[in-house]
């Protein structure tokens, strides 16, 4: 299956000098959720930006849909849904004229069903006549991708969809997000909260210094990256470790409440028993022994710290 977007040797550089993009390949399948990290400055709204035709690139070829964003630039952006950072909107609109308005723009006849449908799967149908200057700001955010979807995009582009919303409406979003996904909708999601990454994503990309440093499969990511720990919790803290214990690996963490051991979940298979063994040897008590795995997040900011 081609895919949706193609993009091969993409850079940006501004008359001052600046790259914000290096030399870009990515290619995104049709129906995918595909989560761009990274910190401020890294690239991701620009790199957003080049792809929906709102900043000229330097070099490079974009293609969505199978067009040239230059030279299929009326297809191709009718293709794609943007959901900027900012809150810009017309606030003295209703929500549904500011929707069926944005349907317009892009030349397509009247649809009040799938007007309607979009803004009951936001939560927005109780607020179609209130006036946007009355909304809280997450209830704004939420116009913002009902108006991304008034025209049916075959690709969304989320930027920094979640930001200032509630933990409540984050979740309801996510929800939003993996139905488009079901019906067959691209996403693109830059975000700085990584659990919506974990949690949603297909595929993981990370960006930095405006070049694309990863791109993995999200379960690929974890598996092949992903670190363990084994924790004991004590019954007693300790003043210091052990030796012993210091020379097997574990290490005291929790003002000498919890001993940790690390270790690579892919190829380090611990020896548990031998590691309790030592443990009582030493005459440590302890109540409770867990593990846990090492979240995106922790991989994330090794990947841009390396």
């Amino acid at each position: 299956m081609a895919p949706i977007i193609s993009i091969s040797n993409l850079s940006k550089t501004y008359a001052t000098g600046f790259k914000a993009l290096k030399n870009i390949n990515l290619e995104i399948s049709k129906g995918e959720i595909f989560a761009l990290l990274g910190p401020n400055g890294a690239g991701k709204t620009t790199l957003i930006s080049v792809i929906c035709g709102i900043v000229t690139k330097s070099t490079g070829q974009v293609m969505v849909g199978g067009q040239s964003i230059e030279s299929g630039y009326r297809k191709t952006r009718q293709m794609i849904g943007l959901v900027p950072q900012e809150l810009h909107l017309p606030i003295f609109d209703t929500v549904l004229s500011a929707v069926s308005f944005t349907r317009h723009l892009f030349g397509l006849p009247r649809n009040d069903a799938h007007i309607e449908k979009i803004l009951k799967q936001l939560s927005l149908w109780d607020k179609k006549d209130s006036k946007i200057m009355a909304l809280s700001g997450g209830m704004k955010r939420r116009v913002l991708i009902a108006k991304a979807l008034a025209h049916e995009p075959r690709v969304l582009f989320l930027d920094e969809p979640t930001a200032g919303v509630d933990v409540a409406l984050r979740k309801d979003m996510w929800n939003v997000v993996r139905a488009l996904r079901d019906e067959g909708v691209t996403i693109i999601l830059t975000t700085h909260y990584i659990e919506e990454a974990e949690e949603m994503a297909d595929r993981v990309g990370v960006i930095s210094n405006g070049e694309l440093i990863l791109v993995e499969e999200k379960k690929a990511l974890m598996e092949k990256m992903g670190q363990k720990q084994l924790n004991i919790l004590l019954d007693t803290p300790l003043a210091a470790l052990p030796k012993k214990l210091s020379q097997l690996g574990f290490v005291l963490e929790q003002s000498g409440q919890r001993l940790c051991y690390n270790y690579d979940s892919k190829h380090d298979k611990p020896d548990v028993a031998k590691l309790l063994a030592a443990v009582a040897s030493a005459k440590i008590s302890y109540s409770d022994i867990s593990t846990q795995q090492s979240s995106l997040e922790d991989i994330f900011l090794g990947l841009v710290k390396q």
